[in-house]
Order: structure tokens, then C-alpha cells, then sequence
């Protein structure tokens, strides 16, 4: 199956923001140092399960590590003249509040069949991360369901970094949306299989399929 047949998934990943650089570099001075292989739901488990009905595009955003939403939003749109009608968006933490963000404030030029955001925060009442670097929602996010009708957020009770408390918070700006809290994942999405995701996706192309 040739890249033009397949459905397109494009997948925004989780990123850092500061409020200035002295919180920046004390951050490279004193974060945990990790050399073991990082396994996740969202890298070749992703791929092996949807299989090659689909296109995963993964772009790396601008600085992950100190984000600027105005970088991420320009390095996000000089990839629409590559994207085709009825892709899903997907974006896990900071990516998933960059989506909601950019859907709320822009119109899509593409027809979304569904959008996914894992984990995203609302606001800076985070337990331990500030949010800075212009990704602020505004107050109407109206315009997110308009450019996306179906519009899924997926939250785990466990999670220490963005607290169930920030899916209410969406639940209660986006009332369309499927919200899912999940009991059994731990932490913040660091899982290396997510099923549930998988299932959702491939029942929305089948659905969008039939309706054509």
C-alpha cells in the first residue's frame, strides 16, 4: 500500500516550557539523568499495531526542551501542503495542548476525522511544571469541535504531572468531547502499550469509511 492510500496519523510529542532562562538552566543542571532505552506506546508499538493501512507522521518540534508555541505552530504549518483530508491529529502532553490551542484559535485546512489529545494540561496549576512559552488557551475553545467533530481526551487518574483535575477542566469548555479517565494507567502516559488508543482510532476509520 503506497503512502497516498494511507490514512495519515500525525503525532505532535510532549515538550518542556519555562518562564525564563535561569529556570531553563537550572533545569539542565538538576534533571534526572536517564541512559536506558525509553519504551513508549506511541514508538514502534504504534506502528506495529495499526499497521500499514496507516502513515505515522512524526515531526520533531522546535526545542522540545524550552518550547515556544509561536516555533511549534510555525514548523506545524509548513507540513500542511503534505497532508491529505481525513488524517487524525494526535498529541500527547505539551503536543496535545498545542492542538487544542491551535484548533481553537485557527481553522484546519484539512478535514479531521478525529483528534486525539493524551494527557494535555489546561492551565499552569500544574503540581510541579510551569507553563510558559505562549501556550495559553484562551477562553472560548469552541472553534476546536468546529475544526475537529469528533474530539477524544485521554487522562490517567494516576497521573503526577498533569492531574485528573485538568480533564474536568476541559470536560467542561469542550462538552462534545469523549473524555477518558483511565485507573490503570500509571504516572503520565509512560506506558509501552495503549490499547485502548489503538482500537479507538482504527473503529474511527472504519466509521468514516462507511459513512463515505
Amino acid at each position: 500500500m503506497n503512502k497516498r492510500s494511507k490514512v495519515q496519523i500525525f503525532y505532535i510529542h510532549g515538550g518542556d516550557t519555562f518562564r525564563n532562562q535561569n529556570d531553563f538552566r537550572h533545569y539542565l543542571n538538576t534533571r534526572p539523568i536517564d541512559i536506558h532505552k525509553k519504551v513508549g506506546w506511541n514508538g514502534p508499538y504504534l506502528d506495529k499495531m495499526l499497521g500499514k493501512k496507516f502513515h505515522i507522521i512524526r515531526p520533531r518540534m522546535p526545542l522540545q526542551d524550552n518550547a515556544k508555541y509561536s516555533e511549534w505552530k510555525m514548523h506545524f504549518e509548513r507540513h500542511f501542503p503534505y497532508l491529505k483530508n481525513n488524517l487524525i491529529l494526535l498529541g500527547s502532553s505539551l503536543g496535545g495542548m498545542f492542538l487544542a490551542k491551535y484548533l481553537s484559535e485557527k481553522k484546519f485546512p484539512k478535514n479531521i476525522l478525529s483528534t486525539y489529545l493524551v494527557c494535555p494540561p489546561f492551565d499552569d496549576t500544574l503540581p510541579s511544571d510551569h507553563l510558559a512559552g505562549g501556550f495559553k488557551l484562551k477562553s472560548d475553545l469552541s472553534l476546536i469541535q468546529k475544526n475537529s467533530k469528533k474530539l477524544t481526551l485521554l487522562f490517567s487518574k494516576n497521573d503526577d504531572i498533569v492531574p485528573v483535575a485538568q480533564a474536568k477542566k476541559y470536560a467542561a469548555k469542550l462538552p462534545h468531547a469523549n473524555v477518558f479517565i483511565y485507573k490503570h494507567v500509571k504516572g503520565h502516559f509512560r506506558i509501552a502499550k495503549f490499547p485502548e488508543i489503538i482500537r479507538m482510532i482504527k473503529r474511527d476509520v472504519h466509521q468514516g469509511l462507511k459513512s463515505k
